[in-house]
C-alpha cells in the first residue's frame, strides 16, 4: 500500500515523485523502460536545455495556448526555483544565448543523476521495466494500478507518461488511453517542434546549408500578408525541406485543421537592411565586380550554394555581366533576398518531433492542483496534458511546474 504511485519516469514523473515524498510519504515510481529519463538523454542533442532563465511572464508568452491554465503552476515553481532545485542536488548549471540553462558539463546524464539523487534522498521506490496496464477505480476515486507484474493499492496516482514524440523512448500515448477511459476529452495529439517538408525542389541543392540571423515568417492564409509567426534566428536546409530553431517553433503555429497547400514560409535573408539599403549594397558589390558575371558578383552577400537559386528565381541569367543588370532586374534580386518563399507539403513524423501538441484537455484538470475533475486523487502532469511551448527550455519547465504542483498538493494532505 502506497500513498502515491507515479506512472512515468521522465522529468515530470521524477519531479512529481520527489515533491510528493518530501514529508516521508510512501511513493513508488513505475517506469516501463530499463532506465529513468530516457528522453532526457537525447534532449538538446544530449546536452539537455534544462529551463530558461527568465521570469514567469516570459514563460507564459512562450506557450502556444492555454496560458491561463499555467498561472498557478509557473508562479508556484518558476525557472529560478527549478535551477535552485538542481543546484541543491549538486548539478552545476550555466546560462547560454537566449537565456537557455544547461548543465555546466554539457551532459544530459548529469541532469538524470541529479534527479536520481533527489529520488534517493526522499526515499522514492523506483521500479524499472514495469508497465502499467490499468488504473483501478472505485466509484469516482482511483485506488490503485495494475501492471505487468501485479497490482498496487494507493491513495493517489500521478500520470506523467508524456506524449507521443520520440516513441522509442517510451512515449507511446499510454496516458491518453487511461484518461479517455475515465471520460477525459483528448485534444488530438499532433507533432510539435518538428521539421517541415517542402514542395520546392530547387532547395534540395541547399542541403546542409545553415542560415543565421535571418527572419522566418509563417503565413497560413494565401490571401493575407500578415504572418502568424515571424522571428529572427537560425534555420537549416535538409534533404526533405527545412529544420532548425526557427522552423521548429514555427511548426507549433500551424493550425491543426488547415491544409498544407495554404501554408507558405518567407525568409528574409537580410532582415537588417531595408530594400533601399540593400539596393545600395548591391550597387557597391556590382561596382566592385564590374567586369564579372552576375553569378560571381553576389559572393559577398550570399552563401555560394544559394546564388544560382536566387538568380533563377529572379528570372535572370547567371553569366550576364553585372554592368548590364538593370534597376528592374536588381529589384527582382532584392525581392528574392527579402522574401525567399517556400511552400510546405507536410510535417515530419512523430519520431522527429521534439514534443506533442494536444493531449488531455486542461478543462478537465484543476489548474491549482493538477487533479482530475472526473476522478478523485488522480493527477496529470507534463506533456500528457494539452500544453506546449516554443524551444528554449520552456517545455521542460511546464513539466517541472505541473509536477511540483501535483506533488506538493499530495504532500500537504494529512
Amino acid at each position: 500500500m502506497y500513498n502515491t504511485i507515479v506512472i512515468g519516469g521522465g522529468p515530470a514523473g521524477m519531479m512529481a515523485a520527489i515533491w510528493a515524498a518530501k514529508s516521508n510519504k510512501q511513493v513508488v515510481l513505475l517506469e516501463k523502460n530499463d532506465i529513468l529519463g530516457k528522453k532526457l538523454y537525447i534532449t538538446g542533442k544530449g546536452r539537455c536545455n534544462i529551463t530558461n532563465d527568465s521570469d514567469v511572464e516570459n514563460h507564459l508568452n512562450q506557450l502556444t495556448g492555454n496560458r491561463k491554465f499555467m498561472y498557478s503552476s509557473f508562479y508556484s515553481f518558476d525557472s529560478f526555483r527549478a535551477v535552485e532545485f538542481f543546484h541543491d542536488l549538486g548539478l552545476a548549471t550555466k546560462v547560454e544565448r537566449g537565456q537557455r540553462v544547461f548543465p555546466s558539463s554539457d551532459h544530459s546524464s548529469d541532469v538524470i543523476k541529479a534527479f536520481m539523487k533527489g529520488l534517493e534522498d526522499t526515499g522514492v521506490s523506483v521500479h524499472l521495466n514495469e508497465n502499467v496496464t490499468e488504473l483501478i477505480i472505485e466509484g469516482k476515486t482511483v485506488i490503485g494500478v495494475k501492471t505487468n507484474r501485479g497490482e498496487y493499492k494507493c491513495n493517489h496516482v500521478i500520470i506523467a507518461t508524456g506524449g507521443k514524440s520520440y516513441s522509442m523512448t517510451g512515449s507511446t500515448g499510454d496516458g491518453y488511453k487511461f484518461a479517455k477511459q475515465l471520460g477525459h476529452k483528448i485534444v488530438n495529439p499532433i507533432q510539435g517542434l518538428v521539421p517541415m517538408e517542402t514542395v520546392d525542389k530547387d532547395i534540395l541543392e541547399l542541403q546542409g546549408l545553415s542560415l543565421r540571423n535571418v527572419k522566418l515568417s509563417l503565413f497560413v492564409d494565401p490571401n493575407s500578408n500578415k504572418p502568424v509567426y515571424s522571428v529572427l534566428g537560425e534555420m537549416l536546409f535538409t534533404h526533405f525541406g527545412i529544420t532548425g530553431p526557427l522552423v521548429l517553433s514555427a511548426s507549433s503555429y500551424i493550425p491543426r485543421d488547415i491544409g498544407f497547400d495554404k501554408l507558405r514560409i518567407e525568409i528574409d535573408l537580410k532582415p537588417g537592411l531595408t530594400e533601399a539599403k540593400l539596393d545600395k549594397r548591391l550597387l557597391r558589390d556590382f561596382d566592385k565586380y564590374i567586369n564579372k558575371a552576375l553569378k560571381n558578383a553576389l559572393i559577398d552577400i550570399l552563401p555560394g550554394s544559394m546564388i544560382p537559386i536566387i538568380i533563377k528565381r529572379s528570372g535572370l541569367e547567371p553569366y550576364t555581366p553585372v554592368n548590364q543588370i538593370s534597376k528592374e532586374q536588381r529589384l527582382k534580386i532584392i525581392g528574392n533576398l527579402k522574401s525567399f518563399t517556400l511552400h510546405i507539403s507536410g510535417l515530419r513524423r512523430f519520431n522527429e518531433a521534439i514534443i506533442t501538441r494536444g493531449g488531455i484537455d486542461v478543462k478537465d484538470i484543476d489548474p491549482h492542483t493538477m487533479e482530475s475533475k472526473n476522478i478523485h486523487n488522480l493527477f496529470f502532469v507534463g506533456e500528457v496534458l494539452d500544453l506546449d511551448a516554443l524551444t528554449g527550455g520552456y517545455n521542460l519547465q511546464i513539466a517541472y511546474s505541473t509536477a511540483y504542483l501535483a506533488g506538493m498538493t499530495i504532500n500537504e494532505k494529512e
